[in-house]
């Protein structure tokens, strides 16, 4: 009910789940896609974690849509690469570079659906600029941006730690920075709940 109630509304951009999260979420997706209820001007959006066995049932849940954003995010912030992960920058990047290439090795297996993805380097606000603009751009290079495979770069406050100023000027230098500029979808998300 509240999926046909967005539509009516008239959203373009849905997020429909996290179907690598639960048996629920997979199925819901796959209803959308099997049963036709996705109209033509709609896209639907969702989520997953960088692990190859989330990718996997992602792609899998949303394979034969004609259009789905795949929103990727790992932690980038100091804190979570060395006390949660104990990676380093280098590791991060790698991990970026293997996943997406993953990510992007399984959905050219599916021409019939337009894939965008959405990369987040979730703690986006917590991440040193330069580490964030590192991640953004391995990201671009990873899954081949071009005028025909799309990007949106997602920047989330994630926890507001900082003045709006601060979160600005970091916005600035991404924005001013970021490879392939052309080609990418710039997003801001402000968790400002």
């Amino acid at each position: 009910k509240f999926y046909d109630e967005i539509v009516r509304v008239g959203f373009k951009e849905i997020e429909v789940g996290f179907p690598a999260a639960s048996d629920i979420d997979f199925q819901f997706v796959r209803k959308l896609i099997n049963e036709e209820l996705i109209p033509e001007d709609v896209t639907i959006m969702v989520m997953t974690q960088a692990r190859k066995d989330l990718i996997e049932k992602t792609v899998a849940a949303v394979k034969g849509a004609k259009r789905a954003i795949v929103h990727f995010y790992n932690a980038t912030a100091k804190a979570w690469r060395e006390i949660v992960f104990g990676m380093t920058v280098e590791q991060v990047m790698q991990l970026i570079e293997t996943h997406i290439s993953y990510l992007k090795e399984l959905t050219d297996q599916h021409p019939e659906t337009e894939w965008i993805l959405q990369y987040s380097p979730e703690t986006f606000s917590s991440t040193e600029p330069q580490v964030a603009l590192e991640a953004c751009n391995a990201a671009i290079k990873a899954w081949g941006v071009s005028d025909s495979r799309k990007i949106i770069i997602n920047l989330p406050t994630t926890v507001e730690n900082t003045t709006p100023n601060v979160f600005a000027d970091y916005i600035e230098l991404m924005n001013t920075n970021i490879t392939c500029r052309e080609q990418v979808i710039m997003s801001i998300h402000p968790h400002n709940d």
